[in-house]
């Protein structure tokens, strides 16, 4: 193993280790064993710093270094789309946000699925999104895990195999995530921020500077043998044009506001100004995303031979060629952070919405939630283990339709909350209609179809069948009800602590 390989790895592997630390520092000062409220979304204590890196390392992730970096090497222009949807759904966030809180707040609610089943009042629905959003949640799991297993074995410079890179991910996410819950992502997500900020402000200074005597050549490069890659749509993308481009950012940016980990985020908020502040900071993050985005472009130049998945290895490829082993290792423990923390999130979001709404609808476990949603933690990420081991590109081919089938969520969980009179029948109507349109333009090779996103195309047809079926149909039972609600302990277990925050106290951030 050469110098670089050993000090690269020495670095990535302490980070590791202080990552997991972290994660058990968290929970210093709270109640002993805590309860499923402080576990899941961190006792609703969380203030505007904690919510803010936690929700941008959720849109930060290890897509941002391989990915927008391969997309820009690739195709160009309609990597741009990322931060357009992000940004939009901040927006939607600022309105969103609050309102999933409070009335998650009132009736001691702890995840997406607890809401759609008070709203309801209907157990077994919460059940059943839990289901549905676990297929569509798990293969950012899997793609987690390979994506920083490609980074920790391109940084210790093939000295640890993609294997063992794979099991590393699993592990270490796992062990902190079932430790500390929502609060120890939030404070590992402090950690990976200020990597990313340094490392990206190093890299964007660095790349031009070093590879092309500074910003003129390298722009002027782009425009004068590269004009392909700056306009819409972009080189080889195979359509990704202007309909595409807005119609997957007004898609993508309705359904993150709604997306189960987006919402764990919210619902770990002190207060509902605490969300409205984040929301009008979190699009200055997305600021550094052109950072990728633009060294993904400068590598066309520098590296012009890669092809097909090594793409995404763009930005590692310029810092592996030029940097010394100890800045290529702490540019890997960013990455690699930038994995650790949204697979996290996702595994404690299966586990909460499991332990919550399936396991704990069950008499004989409902008292146990906590322990069930542990468990459902280790299990999804073995399963994605397993699955990124034997069987690589069947969560791939299922990751196309994740953001496409989760907005077909959108109106069962908003509109059924700002409407009073929309209805249960109505509501399974149009998702059913649209996971169908969305599942049967995916698999069928037409997405985009005519331009335009295909989960847009679908939305719509939810949304048509839904409104029909409402307003032709006879009113629910608990649209008559005065207050359309039941009780939080309907929804199984009812522990005393979901009601609200733990004895442990409050974050003071």
């Amino acid at each position: 193993m050469s110098t670089d390989a050993v000090v690269s790895t020495g670095i990535l592997a302490g980070f590791l280790v202080l990552t997991v630390v972290l994660g058990l520092l968290s929970t210093r000062g709270r109640a002993k064993g805590g309860g499923l409220a402080d576990w899941s979304v961190g006792g609703r204590s969380l203030g505007t710093v904690f919510i803010w890196v936690l929700m941008a390392g959720e849109g930060y992730t290890s897509f941002s270094y391989l990915g927008a970096a391969g997309w820009g090497y690739d195709f160009g222009a309609p990597v741009l789309y990322v931060v357009a949807y992000m940004s939009l759904g901040y927006a939607l966030g600022y309105v969103v946000g609050p309102m999933l809180w409070s009335y998650a707040r009132r009736h001691g609610l702890v995840g997406i699925t607890d809401i759609v089943a008070h709203r309801y009042g209907r157990r077994w629905l919460g059940g059943g999104v839990a289901v549905l959003a676990t297929v569509f949640l798990l293969p950012y799991i899997q793609l987690q895990i390979t994506g920083m297993g490609v980074v920790v074995s391109t940084v210790s410079y093939g000295a640890i195999s993609l294997n063992w890179a794979y099991f590393l991910a699993f592990a270490v996410t796992t062990g902190f995530v079932v430790l500390s819950g929502l609060r120890g992502s939030a404070w590992v997500s402090v950690l990976k921020d200020v990597l990313v900020v340094l490392t990206l402000g190093f890299l964007v200074v660095f790349v031009p500077l070093h590879y092309f005597g500074g910003y003129g050549e390298l722009l002027s490069r782009l425009v004068e043998e590269k004009g392909e890659w700056l306009t819409f749509p972009g080189h080889d993308s195979g359509g990704l044009g202007e309909g595409w481009f807005i119609s997957t950012s007004l898609l993508n940016s309705l359904t993150v506001v709604i997306f189960p980990t987006t919402v764990a985020g919210y619902l770990g908020a002190r207060n509902a100004e605490a969300l409205r502040r984040n929301a009008v900071w979190l699009p200055f993050y997305n600021v550094l995303l052109f950072v990728p985005m633009l060294l993904g472009l400068a590598a066309l130049f520098v590296v012009p031979e890669l092809a097909g998945a090594d793409s995404n290895l763009a930005l590692f490829k310029l810092v592996i060629d030029s940097l010394p082993g100890w800045v290529v290792g702490i540019v890997g423990v960013a990455a690699a952070l930038s994995s650790i923390v949204p697979m996290a999130v996702f595994m404690l979001v299966i586990g909460t919405m499991w332990g919550r709404s399936v396991l704990g609808a069950v008499p004989r476990l409902a008292t146990r939630q906590k322990l069930w949603s542990q468990l459902v933690v280790v299990v999804s990420g073995l399963l994605a283990l397993v699955l990124t081991y034997t069987a690589p590109n069947t969560l791939v081919r299922l990751s196309l339709i994740s953001y496409e089938g989760m907005a077909q969520l959108v109106p069962l969980i908003l509109l059924g909350l700002v409407w009073r009179r929309f209805t249960l029948p109505g509501a399974l109507s149009g998702l059913a209609v649209g996971v169908g349109v969305v599942c049967a333009l995916v698999f069928t090779g037409h997405d985009p179809l005519r331009g335009v996103n295909a989960g847009l195309l679908a939305l719509g047809c939810n949304l048509a069948v839904a409104l029909v079926v409402t307003w032709l149909g006879p009113r629910g039972r608990d649209d008559r009800r005065p207050d359309g609600e039941v009780l939080a302990s309907d929804l199984g277990g009812g522990e005393p602590e979901d009601a609200g925050v733990s004895a442990g106290g409050r974050e003071s951030l």
